[in-house]
């Protein structure tokens, strides 16, 4: 089968197609708990390079991915749940299995959740790391579903930094539509139209000398950061005393490591919470993100497509600063 590898050292590795890969082996210690899957479409997020899944003794194939849409190829005998072989579904992988570069891969059914007919599988390939870390981040971290303010949630002002990437695309469009509060997108100005059809009551230019006091000090109740190092250092001030502020960025910063560590930007405000957190797989958040785009409440992430045989150039296209759209790679042509 085709599959994508990642060879050489992690500092310097090499992306490689390689034609003649096997046939991916299910789980010897879980068989009856995966789901063969044909992948038609694979999303690429250039980070992986760096992380550590990628090069650990789980994956020796070396084959990177865990954004996979495709259809079910075959299903465990034990199998009792919802899915028949043929349907169309999409997925994160758990990242310590990934491998979802390749004509095939197995998955566990927690994972997955059918594809919305709305979108073709290079759009549903593009969505899942970037649509469940927004939803993690807005009602799992940030608040629960039952501790978002109900009435008038758009008395709720958010700041998304990074938002016209992937994440933050996601974030604008789930706390503005499904929440309802009032969003400030944190972007080049190029971006901004965009942003604002995808519901940003507020557009901020980052490239601006004084951008937080744009925003406002002490002006918003929850910041998601998608953004990182400077940006997310300027973002501090803009949150109230009594707000939170979630990262996903990477480098992940020195508290998200240390527990004993306090961001130096939240000296003497003990009221503001503060967390960074990696995105798990949610088949069930998956389905609902679906039913949201099926509905037209959210809009899919717009993409770049590679065919599989431009697979070196498409990871090449995706470690660009700048581009346009998520990268995907489509294993099958139809996709």
């Amino acid at each position: 089968m085709n599959a994508i590898q990642i060879l050489g050292p992690k500092t310097n590795p090499t992306v490689s197609l390689n034609r003649s890969h096997p046939l991916p082996t299910s789980d010897p210690n879980t068989p009856d708990s995966e789901i063969l899957v044909r992948v038609h479409a694979a999303g690429i997020t250039a980070d992986e390079l760096t992380w550590p899944e990628v090069y650990s003794a789980s994956n020796p194939t070396r084959i990177p991915g865990f954004d996979i849409s495709g259809v079910v190829a075959a299903l465990p005998s034990t199998y009792t749940g919802p899915l028949s072989v043929g349907d169309p579904v999409y997925a994160m992988l758990h990242p310590d299995r990934g491998k979802g570069q390749a004509d095939y891969v197995y998955a566990r059914p927690e994972e997955l959740a059918r594809k919305s007919e709305c979108l073709s599988h290079a759009q549903a390939a593009a969505l899942p790391i970037p649509a469940l870390t927004a939803w993690e981040a807005l009602f799992k971290r940030a608040w629960s579903s039952t501790s978002i303010p109900t009435g008038d949630a758009s008395s709720l002002r958010v700041l998304v930094t990074g938002a016209s990437g992937a994440v933050g695309n996601m974030v604008v469009q789930l706390a503005k539509k499904v929440v309802g509060a009032r969003v400030v997108a944190l972007a080049s100005g190029a971006k901004h139209g965009y942003l604002r059809e995808l519901g940003a009551d507020e557009t901020v230019d980052y490239a601006a000398a004084d951008w937080e006091r744009e925003v406002g000090m002490k002006s918003v109740d929850a910041v998601f950061d998608a953004a990182g190092d400077g940006v997310l250092a300027r973002a501090w001030a803009t949150v109230k005393d009594d707000g939170v502020v979630v990262t996903v960025a990477d480098p992940p910063p020195v508290w998200a490591t240390d527990k004993g560590a306090v961001p130096r930007e939240l000296e003497g405000r003990p009221g503001v919470r503060y967390l960074y957190f990696v995105v798990s797989p949610d088949g069930e958040t998956l389905g609902r993100i679906s039913g949201l785009i099926d509905e037209g409440t959210i809009k899919p992430l717009p993409v770049v497509e590679f065919s599989v045989d431009k697979a070196v150039e498409a990871w090449d296209f995706a470690r660009r600063r700048g581009r346009q759209g998520k990268v995907v790679v489509n294993f099958v042509a139809d996709a």
